[in-house]
C-alpha cells in the first residue's frame, strides 16, 4: 500500500490529497506543530491541535484558514482517517495518524518521550509505517530527568546570586522557554523577551498556567534588571543590548549542550542540556513501541540511526526532506 509520497513541497497523503508540514504553499496543510520549520505561511488551509492553533495565528497572522481538532478525533479527509496523537514536542504537538484501506501511516513530526510537565505527554501509536525524526540519533545523547534538569537551573541561579550575577538564560521562543520558566517558578521575579512573552499568550489562551513574568523590551534601561533571571532567544547572544545586562553571567539550553565541547560555545557561562526532542534510547524505544513494518528516518543523525535500526531488526530507510530543526539552529545560526 502506497499511501504517502515523499515531493518537493513535503510529504503527501496521495488518497487523502494533503500535505503534512509542507515547505511551499498547498491547498490543504496537516501540522504537527507549531515550530516555524513545520508550519510556513502560505497554506490555502491548515488543519492542526486545538493547541497549535493560536500559535498559527501568532507566527503566521489571524487571517489564516485554520481548522483544529482534538486529540484522538478523527476526520475523513477523501476517505483517509485523520488523527492527531500527542508527540510530547511542545504544546499542541501531534503525530499525524492516517488509515487507508486497513493500512496506517503515522508521521510523528518532532516528538520526546520525557514528560515536560508541560506538553500532553507522548503516546506511541501503532502503525505499519512511521516517519520519525533523529535530531538526537547518536548514544551520546542521553537527556538526565526533567526534575535533575531543573534543579540544576534552580542550583546555578543560586550560585549566580551569590556571586552578584544576573542569570540569562538562552532558550527557544517555543517550547523551550516555558520549560524554563516553569523550572524557575518561585525563584523570583522573571523577565522574558517579548518574543517569548507573545508565544506565552498563546499558551495562557489555551488554559496553560505560567509563572509570572514581565515582558522585557531590551532597547529600554537594563540596570533593574541586576541581579534577577531574564530569558532570552538564541538570536539575541550576539546582541550588544544584552551584553549591556549587568553583571551577566548566561547559559545556553539545548540538547547540544550534552557535548562537553558544546558548552563552551559563544563563550557561555554554563551549559543545560534540555532537549524537547527524544534522546537516542528516547527514539528507540518510541519507534519498537509503534511496531511499524517500515521507518522512515527525517532530519538529523538520519545514515547512522538508520544503520542502527536496520542492524537490530527494524526496517529503516532514510528520508531526505527540508525540514530543519529549531533546536539545531542555536548550535549553527544562533536565530
Amino acid at each position: 500500500m502506497l499511501l504517502l509520497k515523499y515531493t518537493n513541497k513535503g510529504i503527501y497523503c496521495i488518497p487523502g490529497k494533503f500535505y503534512i508540514d509542507p515547505w511551499r504553499p498547498v491547498d490543504l496543510a496537516l501540522i504537527t506543530h507549531g515550530h516555524a520549520d513545520h508550519a510556513r505561511s502560505g497554506m490555502k488551509k491548515y488543519l492542526c491541535h486545538h493547541f497549535t492553533k493560536p500559535i498559527l495565528h501568532s507566527r503566521i497572522g489571524k487571517d489564516i484558514v485554520c481548522q483544529s481538532v482534538e486529540y484522538g478525533e478523527i476526520l475523513n479527509i477523501n476517505g483517509v482517517k485523520v488523527s492527531f496523537h500527542p508527540a510530547g514536542h511542545i504544546i499542541g504537538s501531534a503525530q499525524i495518524r492516517m488509515e487507508y484501506k486497513g493500512y496506517v501511516s503515522v508521521v510523528s513530526g518532532d516528538y520526546k518521550i520525557q514528560d515536560d510537565g508541560i506538553s500532553t505527554p507522548f503516546e506511541a501509536v501503532k502503525c505499519h509505517e512511521f516517519v520519525s525524526e533523529s535530531t538526537f540519533g547518536l548514544p551520546i545523547y542521553n537527556w538526565l530527568s526533567v526534575e535533575v534538569q531543573e534543579q540544576q537551573m534552580r542550583d546555578w541561579v543560586e550560585k549566580n546570586r551569590s556571586n552578584g550575577k544576573t542569570s540569562v538564560f538562552i532558550g527557544y521562543s517555543l517550547g523551550k522557554s516555558q520549560r524554563i520558566m516553569k523550572a524557575l517558578d518561585g525563584m523570583g521575579e522573571l523577565f522574558v523577551h517579548y518574543s517569548i512573552a507573545k508565544l506565552n499568550e498563546a499558551y495562557e489562551s489555551v488554559g496553560v498556567q505560567l509563572p509570572d513574568y514581565t515582558s522585557l523590551d531590551l532597547r529600554e534601561d537594563k540596570k533593574h534588571l541586576d541581579g534577577k533571571i531574564v530569558l532570552l532567544p538564541p538570536a539575541l547572544v550576539d546582541n550588544p543590548a544584552m551584553k549591556k545586562i549587568p553583571n551577566v553571567a548566561y547559559a545556553i539550553c539545548s540538547g547540544w549542550m550534552q557535548i562537553r565541547g558544546a558548552r563552551r560555545w559563544r563563550s557561555a557561562d554554563a551549559g543545560f542540556a534540555i532537549s524537547d526532542h527524544a534522546d537516542w534510547n528516547g527514539l528507540i524505544t518510541a519507534i519498537k513501541a509503534t511496531e511499524a513494518e517500515k521507518v522512515h528516518i527525517t532530519h538529523g543523525q538520519t545514515a547512522v540511526f538508520t544503520k542502527y535500526l536496520n542492524e537490530i531488526g527494524i526496517s529503516a530507510f532514510e528520508l531526505k526532506t527540508q525540514f530543519g530543526d529549531e533546536e539545531e539552529k542555536i548550535e549553527n545560526t544562533t536565530q
